[in-house]
């Protein structure tokens, strides 16, 4: 005990020292001649690790691109600056999952604690980008009487359209996609903001609302006693909140069920992410509650969904299906040594440490053993959703339909994919963010530049569907396209549910 009383110790003050000293880092000035090795570096890597690199575009035009950037590197830059500089070379790859990790300040356990009292500046607001405009569609506080359908025109006397333009150049797509970057983009467009200027108390911003100009000063607000007590009372993990997997931060459920009319011959199934986390339950007690109320149809909305367990996918799928099926396609690395690379001990502090040492053979043996080589002499990974899957007994047999949009990604363009090739289901809405053709992901490589410390994570794994390549570098093209316009958004219309509503009432 009195041992680990000194680890403890030890990670608390190596946790206040890691902070002070990244803070620090991330803004010293590192030498020209040391920005270019970290791009040679950067560019080594994903050539030793990434299995599909040249996917989307040719080696001689990214090696064009990589000797470009380091010719423009000129000047000693900070961490920041360096990142803003190398990730539109990485954007230009092409591929979804692969990303820089930009450097943002990090905050001692005393400034989130002042953090979590406050609300976000910009957080109140629901918005939506069109183009190069942002405009609020939704103003739950009431702040300052912005009406939905406002636009934002600059923050603290600088241009938004300037900011997309800037952050619109940091975000992959996979291929010739174009749906994925607007959706993503106003998810993370404050991220940015704030990693890039800082949590701001206080802001200046101008606005236009019906040709009207208005300069308003937003200023983040203390939550109140009732407010942090509900917040308090939302993070206690009830049953129903483990199996719909409830997010606190959001105040919102992954995964929701219910029918959408009072004979129960629809029903409606909203997966906001495949997190994984008590999905085998979920479906369990869902598909039993459709199969005893003898449902005829049944909706799947996997919308703004960025993806996640594999292993979630091929259990829905298995709900789905009405005979044996193999979701995805042997997967591939780039080598039989790509699983060992996937920084075991990454971010473990000295208790963590210890116990994923004595861990370690146990996981050194499970990742040989995964490992194969193929007739074709490639490496491959052994994973049961490459391996048939029978139906469950409670599959569904009735008319199934699947909402998706460009923020369907990475898992849900997998499945989207799949249900659309074996002709079981109908898609609705707009093409998705992943790629028909599959993605790279699975594991990742935690790279880390040696001389701006930019971490750099390296999918591991091919992933594809298994299906029959279309090779046209798009996403999951619906069988029926719905685009939602702004105004649908600001009047909570839901346009793309609504068209699946009065198929099923003319169908009848």
């Amino acid at each position: 005990m009195r041992h680990l009383f000194f680890i403890a110790l030890a990670v608390v003050f190596s946790s206040c020292s890691s902070v002070k000293n990244y803070n620090e880092q991330r803004l010293e000035m590192i030498s020209p001649e040391n920005l270019r090795k970290d791009v040679d570096f950067a560019y080594s890597k994903l050539q030793q690790l990434h299995p599909k690199l040249y996917w989307y575009i040719s080696k001689k035009e990214l090696d064009n691109k990589f000797d470009s950037i380091k010719n423009t590197i000129n000047k000693p830059m900070n961490s920041v600056q360096f990142y803003f500089k190398l990730q539109p070379v990485i954007a230009q790859i092409k591929e979804g999952h692969l990303s820089l990790r930009m450097p943002a300040k990090r905050f001692s356990k005393k400034e989130i604690k002042a953090l979590k009292n406050k609300k976000g500046l910009f957080g109140r607001f629901e918005y939506r980008l069109e183009g190069e405009h942002l405009y609020f569609t939704e103003n739950k506080d009431s702040i300052e009487n912005i009406k939905p359908g406002t636009e934002l025109l600059s923050i603290n006397d600088e241009p938004v359209a300037k900011y997309i333009r800037k952050y619109n150049k940091l975000i992959n797509s996979d291929g010739k996609n174009t749906t994925f970057q607007p959706y993503y983009l106003n998810d993370v467009f404050f991220n940015f903001f704030v990693a890039e200027k800082g949590i701001l108390d206080s802001a200046k911003i101008e606005t236009l609302y019906k040709n009207k100009r208005k300069q308003i000063i937003l200023k983040r607000e203390s939550k109140n006693e009732k407010e942090l007590e509900k917040e308090k009372t939302d993070r206690k993990r009830t049953p129903e909140k483990k199996i719909n997997d409830y997010v606190a931060f959001s105040n919102s459920y992954n995964r929701s069920f219910k029918f959408l009319d009072k004979d129960s011959t629809v029903a409606y199934v909203k997966i906001k992410s495949f997190s994984g986390t008590f999905s085998q339950r979920f479906y369990k007690e869902t598909f039993s509650k459709i199969k005893n109320a003898q449902s005829s149809h049944l909706i799947i909305d996997i919308r703004n969904n960025y993806g996640g367990s594999l292993s979630e996918i091929n259990n829905l799928y298995s709900y789905l299906a009405k005979q044996p099926f193999v979701l995805i396609k042997p997967s591939e690395l780039t080598s039989r040594m790509s699983p060992f690379r996937t920084n075991y001990f990454r971010k473990a502090n000295p208790l963590q440490y210890t116990f994923k040492s004595l861990a370690y053979p146990g996981y050194f043996f499970y990742q040989a053993f995964n490992v194969y080589k193929g007739r074709d002499g490639i490496a491959y990974y052994r994973m049961k959703e490459n391996k048939s899957t029978k139906p469950k007994e409670d599959a569904f047999s009735g008319k199934v339909y699947v909402l998706i949009n460009g923020s369907s990604f990475s898992a849900s363009s997998v499945i989207s994919s799949k249900l659309k090739y074996d002709k079981r289901a109908v898609l609705v809405g707009e093409e998705t963010g992943g790629a028909n053709d599959g993605t790279v992901a699975g594991f990742y490589s935690y790279q880390k530049l040696p001389h701006s410390k930019i971490e750099f994570p390296i999918g591991l794994l091919l992933v594809q569907p298994n299906v029959e390549f279309e090779d046209k570098q798009r996403g999951v093209v619906p069988d029926v396209e719905v685009i939602e316009s702004l105004q649908d958004v600001i009047d909570k219309k839901d346009v793309q549910l609504e068209w699946i509503l009065n198929d099923i009432a003319a169908h009848k």
